[in-house]
């Protein structure tokens, strides 16, 4: 069995970032700067902390962007690209990396949301409990943006609440999974499905579980939230994204900017 620095993790950078383009219009959203770094360069330092080595980067609009900020490694992270032809939603892009992930699970990020979770005792966590997937969860102060998610005692999610109206307090998937490579396998290909709408419910009955150990949680998905994500990884605890000095990746033909993975 595969442990966490044997798991692939994905990262969908293919979003168009429709809702952003009024203060983020000429790049994809993986690359809004947040506390001086490209949002992306704090979702591979979270997971360079926490020993992963390969990634698999899904891309769509601008994709050629993401390429050429990132490169072809993060420390010690491999990275690789599957840039999607046309939009395939969540769903779809995660199917489409399916070529790539070496390992029996994987990591699933969204490109625009961090989540300050254990990597290691989710993927424990989620063994342990023999679980097709698992997702991290959140609890945040106001749920209207997200709906929420309703767990058992044993964490097994049985309903998502779709999006109210009401400001009230919830607990909410924050963009962070461990599937099963064999559960992504039966995503029809070349579909534009989304994860959270199309396929999470239907997957409740194989046993799809909820960690909910995650104490801080940021998405920066529209204007008001990718400025209220100032100074999130500046506040001590947090894994995140420091510039060191420029070196030249042997695997690439330009110049990179070396970034490292640092705990404050």
């Amino acid at each position: 069995m595969d442990d966490v620095s044997g798991t692939t993790a994905v990262i969908l950078a293919g979003g168009l970032g429709t809702r952003l383009r009024p203060v983020v219009a000429d790049r994809p959203k993986v690359l809004a700067e947040v506390d001086g770094v490209p949002f992306v360069f704090h979702l591979l330092a979270q997971l360079a902390a926490a020993g992963v080595k390969h990634v698999v980067l899904s891309t769509g609009w601008l994709g050629e962007q993401v390429r050429d900020t990132v490169g072809a490694a993060f420390g010690p992270i491999d990275i690789e690209y599957a840039q999607e032809p046309s939009p395939l939603g969540t769903g779809g892009a995660i199917r489409r990396t399916l070529p790539l992930v070496r390992s029996h699970v994987l990591f699933v990020l969204n490109g625009d949301s961090y989540c300050d979770v254990d990597l290691a005792s989710l993927w424990l966590w989620h063994h342990q409990r023999a679980a097709h997937g698992t997702l991290a969860l959140a609890r945040v102060d106001d749920a209207r943006r997200y709906g929420t998610v309703e767990t058992d005692a044993y964490g097994r999610i049985h309903r998502f609440v779709e999006k109210s109206s009401l400001r009230r307090a919830g607990t909410v998937n924050a963009g962070l999974y461990l599937l099963r490579r064999t559960l992504v396998a039966s995503i029809p290909p070349g579909q534009a499905l989304s994860l959270e709408r199309d396929l999470l419910p239907g997957w409740l009955d194989a046993g799809i579980y909820g960690f909910a150990r995650s104490e801080r949680f940021i998405d920066i998905g529209t204007p008001e939230s990718l400025a209220g994500a100032a100074g999130f990884f500046r506040k001590p605890g947090t894994r995140r994204a420091r510039a060191a000095r420029p070196r030249r990746n042997r695997r690439r033909t330009s110049a990179a900017l070396t970034l490292t993975a640092e705990v404050a």
